[in-house]
């Protein structure tokens, strides 16, 4: 047995559970779908990436483009989808546990799914089974960790579980609201308007709004760059996940063979611990994009050029830059548009890599499938004081893989998660590196330097570890 896995299954034996194991190693998180074609490929990868998160509810909820009663397009798919997805991941659970024994059970999955406020577009005035879990997650004193809620569809559920906790228990509002951290793929209804914004965005609850996410959308074709797309085409995706990967692959919807949509993957990559710290601030960038302050603690995406600006109320389909920019196909706005993405189009070869990986993990056993390299730092801290003109030392070389892989480094700057504006530093292509602070760095700007490692296996996989400079 590998080494990884004899290291994973004792703390499982000490720790009692895979709950106690999760709640002290994973992000928390509880997604809202409203169902629709992408949400369902999202629940797919979110199955399959299910091992990296402590998962707190699966929610069924609105939205404006699906609800109870809405008609043609705008239909509500049946909530026993949610449940018909996980007895597919339940067929290829005990294989999936050969890969990382932190993969939670089918029946525990079930236990966390409940239905939200579905009735209507934005409704939130009945007390569902979904929106109290979610209150019951918030209020529970047992874990004081941060709970990532995630809203694939619209906001009304959740808008209901805050409701009932103001109305049961106003006292504890900021505490609440101090464990909460929100990743909404647009307002798609008005309840953040209408009643999270006036009521809860005052204590400064971690807010993403995010608009980019669009390029992982029904858009796709039109805004990737060509060396991304090939991970998206109809060959890439039927060879790595849609045939002879196992029963939630299989169902996996796709438009003849290609990607089409998942749209709302962006709201859990941002939680995957792949060594970026996307969770320390939205404006780090990561797997789920890249996010700047606009109000209080809510964050939107980087403007696109000086002619845009963020709005002042909902952010959604109705307003969003992406949907201003879809159609842009003159030499001078296409680039625009690009530049736009590029928080989260650049990471897409390795997450489509990763996704294919997971998919490898449904059928395959440990020897003969591809398992994430571990970056590790020597002499080399997260954080590091430098004074301008100062050498800094980067080491990564105590990184390893499971596999026994042969691994590329990469040290680059992400100058835009960065402060300082100067020149751009170099890129080392070794495990080991040493960089010179610029010297017209000013007292307080911040250097960002990821290290990237890259395995030899099949499908290549890659994990990072950033180390931040602050100038003093």
């Amino acid at each position: 047995m590998n080494r990884k896995m004899i290291l994973l299954l004792l703390v499982l034996l000490f720790a009692g559970s895979i709950k106690t194991f999760s709640q002290s190693t994973r992000p928390r998180v509880i997604v809202t779908t409203d169902g629709e074609a992408d949400d369902r490929a999202s629940m797919v990868r979110f199955l399959l990436t299910s091992n990296e998160f402590d998962v707190e509810g699966i929610i069924n909820s609105s939205s404006q483009f699906h609800w109870v009663g809405g008609e043609g397009w705008n239909a509500f798919h049946p909530v026993d989808w949610v449940k018909d997805y996980i007895a597919l991941y339940a067929q290829v659970y005990q294989n999936l546990l050969l890969h990382d024994p932190a993969y939670p059970a089918p029946e525990y999955l079930l236990s966390k799914w409940k239905v939200g406020n579905i009735n209507g577009v934005g409704v939130d005035s009945i007390r569902t089974e979904g929106a109290e879990l979610i209150a019951r997650v918030l209020l529970d004193k047992s874990d004081a960790g941060p709970v990532w809620i995630q809203a694939w569809g619209g906001c009304n559920t959740i808008a209901r579980a805050l409701k009932i906790i103001q109305e049961d228990e106003p006292e504890r509002m900021a505490e609440v609201a101090g464990k909460m951290r929100l990743f909404l793929i647009w307002e798609q209804d008005e309840s953040y308007q209408e009643y999270i914004r006036p009521n809860w965005e005052q204590f400064n609850i971690p807010t993403i709004i995010s608009d980019q996410f669009d390029c992982m959308a029904y858009i796709w074709p039109k805004v990737l760059p060509e060396q991304v797309k090939t991970y998206f085409e109809a060959d890439w995706m039927t060879k790595n996940i849609l045939q002879g990967h196992g029963p939630l692959c299989s169902a996996y919807e796709n438009n003849q063979g290609a990607f089409n949509a998942e749209g709302d993957t962006p709201s859990f990559l941002y939680n995957v611990p792949t060594g970026l710290r996307s969770m320390e601030s939205p404006g780090n960038g990561g797997w789920g994009g890249r996010y700047v302050n606009v109000r209080n603690n809510v964050w939107m995406d980087p403007l696109p050029d000086s002619t845009y600006k963020h709005p002042d109320g909902r952010w959604g389909f109705s307003n969003s830059w992406s949907k201003k920019m879809e159609h842009d196909t003159t030499t001078v706005k296409r680039p625009i548009r690009t530049h736009y993405f590029k928080p989260i189009w650049r990471w897409l070869p390795a997450v489509q890599n990763d996704f294919a990986a997971r998919a490898a993990w449904c059928v395959k056993d440990y020897a003969s499938a591809n398992h994430h390299p571990v970056v590790r730092l020597k002499n080399t801290p997260l954080n590091i004081i430098a004074k301008p003109g100062s050498k800094v030392k980067l080491d990564a070389s105590a990184t390893t893989d499971p596999d026994g892989d042969q691994l590329s480094f990469k040290w680059w700057h992400y100058v835009e998660a960065g402060t300082y504006d100067g020149d751009t530093i170099a890129t080392s292509e070794t495990a080991k590196t040493t960089i010179r602070i610029q010297e017209d760095a000013k007292d307080g700007e911040t250097f960002h330097m990821v290290c990237e490692v890259s395995d030899s296996g099949e499908p290549s996989l890659t994990r990072y570890q950033r180390v931040i400079i602050t100038v003093r």
